[in-house]
């Protein structure tokens, strides 16, 4: 769905309209799920109906473009998700801890091919195992498709800070074993016999 489309959507959801609600989250919820995910795991389907919830309820005072929405929206699930955090932590089985790791060099586009290249739950979970400030910024970057100004809104923080923190992660996700892994097993074999690699 392209923002004119959205922004059709948006305005007649601020209106009351239910069927132009259901467009906004069937457009957003994907997005939103896989982000909530990273962040909170196996409590993500609750975390993202409480979202939703809360959307719909303030949604008649908002005002703004799709791009706002977006940010909107998913500063509501960091929110929620934050409180999931303390209800867990209340809880006697902990969530897993994302400690932190050594940087080390990466390609720019891993995130995208992580995703692309293997399921959904595997993807999301390699990119959980980052460090939290670099887990939330490399999804909402690649997974959520904000960009560094909206994913700086969301997250409360500079931009540079979040390009760092994008930057970091896809550098630690470059080097994770399951990812080199899986990179060397999609990577075509060099055939010494084919005609095209005589004269290498």
């Amino acid at each position: 769905m392209d923002d004119e489309e959205l922004a059709s959507a948006l305005a007649a959801a601020v209106r009351g309209d239910s069927a132009a609600f259901a467009i906004l989250w069937r457009a957003q919820q994907p997005g939103l799920l896989r982000y909530l995910r990273v962040i909170v795991g196996d409590a993500a389907e609750d975390v993202a109906s409480e979202t939703w919830l809360q959307t719909a309820r303030a949604l008649r005072d908002f005002a703004g473009t799709p791009s706002g929405f977006r940010v909107w929206l998913f500063t509501i699930a960091r929110n929620r998700a934050i409180d999931e955090r303390r209800r867990a932590r209340r809880r006697p089985e902990e969530p897993r801890d994302l400690s932190e790791r050594e940087v080390v060099a990466t390609l720019p586009d891993v995130a995208n091919e992580v995703i692309q290249r293997s399921e959904t739950d595997w993807a999301l979970s390699v990119i959980a195992s980052l460090p939290k400030d670099q887990a939330e910024a490399v999804t909402l970057r690649v997974v959520a498709g904000l960009d560094v100004a909206q994913t700086a809104q969301v997250l409360g923080k500079r931009p540079g800070a979040v390009r760092i923190a994008a930057m970091r992660g896809l550098r630690r996700l470059a080097q994770h074993a399951e990812v080199q892994a899986r990179r060397q097993e999609s990577r075509p074999s060099l055939d010494l016999h084919s005609p095209r690699t005589e004269g290498v």
